[in-house]
């Protein structure tokens, strides 16, 4: 098997939300190849949703890698292919569209997580809760300069306007956290529609003692009860002790293209 020889649970789900009239959001759950993915499409209706699943397709061609910098490679590679593709589209339709991606990358006992974007990975560790990924966005450079606090970014009337996604450019722009994996470790890849509503103590309060499933449909259903003002997806792995020996097990569940 070729992930971590930890055992590794896995799920993720995909709501348009309570607002939008489409879902542009698109996710991939691959644990036999070592591979989680959350991506946020752009560039409205019949775009957006386009974008993101091209990323999506694209990745879930990596098949099974050699060693984790191959996996790297391999996702660099259909990243950029899914790139070239969608800037295809856009020069085609006479619009820009494009997608935020987030990622995580595990295999060796390792982990690497690569982002583009907004869409967000945390992980939960010795239960505390702490956000790998860096937003790019106009806010949270305005935060890094000191203009304004994090308290404002949440209401900031531009706070959702990016500055990297893939297929707005001929060259991608990632990325990357990466780090090693221990027993217990939870992530948590979703896009902006969870983190508009709810906080990063609720993530953490809501994933600790739940299983992959049970905690992505309480963090969907908390969106939801709270207006869910754009689409939401979310995606959870979760790492075992590895007391019982098993091996990562396949999860079969992925967002329609």
């Amino acid at each position: 098997m070729n992930t971590v020889a930890l055992p590794i649970e896995s799920f993720g789900v995909s709501h348009k939300g309570c607002v939008r009239e489409l879902n542009e959001d698109s996710y991939l759950v691959e644990p036999q190849t070592g591979l989680w993915v959350v991506a946020d499409g752009m560039g409205g209706h019949d775009a957006g949703e386009v974008a993101s699943a091209s990323i999506v397709d694209h990745l879930a061609t990596i098949g099974i890698a050699s060693s984790a910098p191959d996996l790297r490679a391999r996702f660099e590679d259909r990243l950029s292919r899914a790139n070239a593709e969608i800037r295809g589209i856009s020069e085609s339709r006479g619009i820009t569209i494009g997608s935020t991606v987030a990622a995580l990358l595990a295999m060796d006992g390792r982990f690497a997580c690569l982002w583009a974007g907004d869409s967000r990975v945390y992980l939960i560790r010795n239960a505390s809760i702490s956000q790998i990924s860096r937003d790019h966005t106009e806010v949270q450079e305005l935060i890094d300069r000191g203009i304004i606090s994090a308290a404002e970014a949440r209401t900031w009337p531009r706070r959702n306007v990016i500055t990297q996604a893939i297929g707005v450019s001929d060259e991608i722009v990632i990325d990357f956290q990466q780090g090693e994996i221990m027993p217990g470790d939870i992530f948590v890849l979703s896009t902006d529609g969870l983190t508009a509503h709810v906080t990063d103590a609720e993530i953490e309060a809501a994933t600790v003692s739940a299983t992959p499933q049970a905690a992505c449909e309480n963090l969907l259903d908390m969106v939801l009860a709270r207006g869910g003002t754009d689409n939401v997806t979310i995606v959870l792995v979760k790492i075992g002790d590895g007391r019982d020996g098993q091996s990562p097990r396949p999860d079969p569940h992925r967002a329609e293209a």
